[in-house]
């Protein structure tokens, strides 16, 4: 079960995150950039005035970052189940694709490389509806090598 604080972090994340990007925050921070250059001449261009929006930005950078880091993998964990369901559900589709995100870049560059070939495969075909999959290239290879064993 989740923790009361959990929950909120992810409700507060969610709404600050869905703030942030609206044109009425883009246009508060426009803004406080115009105020800021606007004011340069009254405080004589100093220090103390390029330290304010420097350590404001950074502030406010540092803060996003781990905000948009949470709503984009709230996002892709959301994703990654859609495309699991789409692929339980579809007759045709391998299962072996369900849960991928969990190999490792090398893995992953194999099933690339795999899938490059089916590409590859599927231009040479005339017909533009014709489908490949794991499994039926699986199925095509086993009996090809069924057939230079009988030969």
């Amino acid at each position: 079960m989740k923790k009361k604080s959990d929950n909120f972090f992810e409700k507060i994340s969610t709404k600050i995150t869905n703030w942030t990007g609206s044109p009425l925050a883009f246009g508060i921070a426009l803004m406080i950039v115009i105020t800021w250059v606007l004011s340069g001449p009254i405080f004589k261009y100093s220090d103390t005035w390029q330290l304010v929006i420097n350590t404001g930005t950074t502030i406010i950078t540092f803060l996003m970052v781990f905000l948009i880091q949470k709503s984009q993998n709230k996002d892709s964990k959301a994703i990654q189940l859609k495309l699991n369901e789409l692929i339980a559900a579809s007759r045709h589709a391998s299962n072996r694709m369900v849960d991928i995100e969990d190999l490792s870049e090398a893995e992953l560059d194999i099933l690339h490389k795999y899938y490059q070939k089916l590409s590859d495969i599927a231009e040479e075909d005339n017909d533009i509806h014709q489908s490949h999959s794991i499994d039926a290239a699986v199925d095509l290879y086993e009996s090809k090598k069924n057939n230079r064993k009988s030969d």
